[in-house]
């Protein structure tokens, strides 16, 4: 019974060691075979390294040109807020002066910063790229209508923006325009600028020309109060539109201010000619 059982062990492996035994002395005695399994693996694997690598060098590019990017708006920021505070700097003695210095500085940030932005982005999908110079581009938008409202008293719209932007491009691609969502949201900051220039004009005894920035902040926020509900991508104008209502309340309390304590104290004094527009005070000496 013993040799039995050790001769169905020795048939079990014989079986299995005939397939082994049958394949690789196939395989070592067919070098051409081989070579040709070898070359198939080969091929195979360079089928699916080469998309991955024309992938990865893809993504290395985009990143290294969102860095780019991202340089070359936050330059723009920087010296868009510099025409801004240039801005600040008019008063009714020296308007003239000061704008002109504004509007050369805005032209050298169109020449030297936003040109370098066009460069990049012309002739490409730039909406894939829109949140790397997004904040460039609306502090941008704030500078130049800013300095167009304090010049002629008007809005700069999204139009001509964009024309001062076409020499800057390439007649061979197609040429980077500045989207209607990045010059609502530059707009909006520009209330915020309009508010304390008026209070600043209030304080030098320019009533006429705070009221007149009134209505016009006044009139932006009522427009895009109507637009921003439609609007597909609002979440960032919706946070810009509460701080622009408190732009508008702070505008109206000041004008308001002016006229309530000029009208209670003129008649107190006696005199139709304050020397002081906000106490109403004559040119007495007391």
């Amino acid at each position: 019974m013993f040799s039995a059982y050790n001769n169905t062990l020795q048939k079990i492996a014989l079986m299995a060691s005939k397939p082994r035994a049958h394949i690789m002395p196939q395989l070592a005695g067919n070098p051409a075979k081989r070579a040709r399994a070898m070359s198939s693996m080969t091929a195979s694997e360079s089928s699916i390294k080469d998309p991955f690598a024309k992938y990865a060098e893809y993504l290395n590019n985009l990143n290294e040109k969102r860095e780019r990017i991202v340089k070359a708006s936050r330059d723009i920021t920087m010296n868009s807020k510099k025409v801004i505070f240039q801005v600040h700097r008019m008063s009714k003695h020296n308007r003239d002066e000061v704008l002109d210095k504004a509007q050369k500085d805005l032209a050298n940030v169109t020449q030297q910063y936003v040109s370098k932005l066009v460069k990049e982005l012309q002739g490409t999908d730039f909406w894939k790229l829109r949140r790397a110079y997004s904040p460039g581009i609306q502090e941008y938008v704030e500078a130049a209508t800013f300095c167009n409202f304090c010049r002629n008293g008007t809005l700069l719209n999204l139009d001509e923006m964009n024309a001062t932007l076409l020499p800057l491009n390439d007649p061979a691609h197609e040429p980077l325009q500045i989207n209607v969502l990045d010059y609502l949201l530059g707009l909006a900051d520009l209330t915020g600028e309009l508010m304390r220039m008026a209070i600043g004009r209030i304080s030098d005894g320019e009533l006429d020309y705070a009221e007149k920035i009134c209505r016009f902040v006044r009139e932006i926020y009522r427009d895009l109060t109507l637009i921003v509900p439609h609007m597909d991508d609002s979440s960032d104008m919706k946070q810009k539109m509460d701080t622009m209502l408190q732009s508008v309340i702070k505008i109206e309390n000041a004008c308001f201010s002016v006229h309530v304590r000029g009208s209670e104290y003129m008649p107190m004094l006696g005199s139709s000619e304050p020397g002081s527009f906000l106490l109403g005070m004559a040119d007495n000496d007391f």
